[in-house]
């Protein structure tokens, strides 16, 4: 009778909880079929062929399912998550932007290997252009964008579309790792200047002395003044300066007393005075005969002439 002893290997043990192959990789407008799947590009999921999912089930991995993507011939490396098991075997599909992260090309092989990430509390991103800020709410629009991500790498250049517009954001910093989960957690986001953008100069404003020509507003009340049409000081609207002015010449007394003055005005009163004439004083007469009414009174005049009488 025979007996023998099975030895378990330290590196066996390592290994039988990890998921890593190789798939040749390609952008999601060449998946074959129906239905259209550009919902892929718009996030950091990837799709993957069904005997992967046989072959996770088959290991004791936790969930949710995070990967790790090496390009070997590149030493560039990323970090995804699974959308769908639908793929060819030994073909994966991958958004366009990781494509580029990764410097793959159509066809190019990939490493797959399962990963587990530590939940993000941090983020700093990069708009790789200005036009980011034309945005109203960035900070919503890149939570909803973010929805469609199972993870972030440190580096990475990730796209989201907002407005049928495609807007490319630099990953500068994650915490507590280079490599983060964003699924089901509570991180704070922070944006970086956009590459490109420069801020506006700010000139300063100089409060302008009066000069010895406008006088000082106490003394008005000394000097009798009167309305005088475009004599104010204007701005620009581009802040820039404007040209020196010649002085306004001097007020003459015909400028001055026009309609009608009020001689007795003081600097803080406001009095309204009605610009109508006076009206003419009736003369009463002594004599009433002149008032009297008398009908039929007056002289008649006649058309033709009034031949003499024999």
């Amino acid at each position: 009778m025979f007996s023998f002893q099975v030895f378990d290997h330290p590196m066996s043990r390592g290994f039988q909880n990890r998921f890593s192959t190789q798939y040749r990789c390609y952008s999601v407008s060449m998946l074959a079929g129906p239905n259209d799947r550009s919902d892929v590009e718009k996030g950091g999921k990837i799709i993957m062929p069904p005997s992967a999912l046989d072959q996770l089930s088959r290991l004791n991995i936790t969930y949710p399912m995070l990967f790790k993507l090496t390009n070997k011939n590149s030493d560039r490396m990323t970090h995804c998550g699974v959308l769908e098991f639908v793929a060819d075997e030994g073909i994966c599909y991958l958004p366009h932007w990781m494509m580029q992260n990764l410097l793959l090309e159509e066809g190019g092989l990939v490493q797959v290997e399962s990963v587990n990430l530590m939940v993000a509390t941090y983020s700093k991103f990069q708009p790789q252009s200005p036009d980011f800020l034309d945005i109203t709410n960035p900070k919503a629009v890149l939570e909803n964008a973010l929805r469609n991500f199972a993870c972030l790498t440190t580096g990475d250049v990730i796209a989201i579309n907002y407005n049928e517009k495609i807007y490319e954001l630099r990953v500068m910093e994650t915490k507590p790792d280079k490599a983060v989960s964003i699924i089901e957690c509570d991180m704070n986001v922070d944006f970086d200047a956009p590459l490109g953008y420069k801020e506006p100069e700010r000139r300063p404003h100089h409060q302008e002395e009066p000069t010895e020509e406008e006088g000082d507003p106490s003394s008005y009340a000394d000097m009798d003044t009167g309305f005088r049409a475009f004599t104010g000081s204007g701005n620009r609207l581009d802040g820039k300066t404007k040209g020196i002015e010649p002085s306004p010449a001097p007020l003459s007394p015909s400028d001055i007393k026009r309609g009608i003055p009020n001689y007795d005005f003081k600097v803080g009163r406001i009095t309204f005075i009605r610009n109508s004439r006076p009206q003419p004083k009736k003369i009463v007469e002594d004599d009433d005969s002149m008032n009297r009414f008398i009908a039929f009174s007056g002289q008649g005049q006649s058309l033709r002439k009034k031949g003499r009488k024999p």
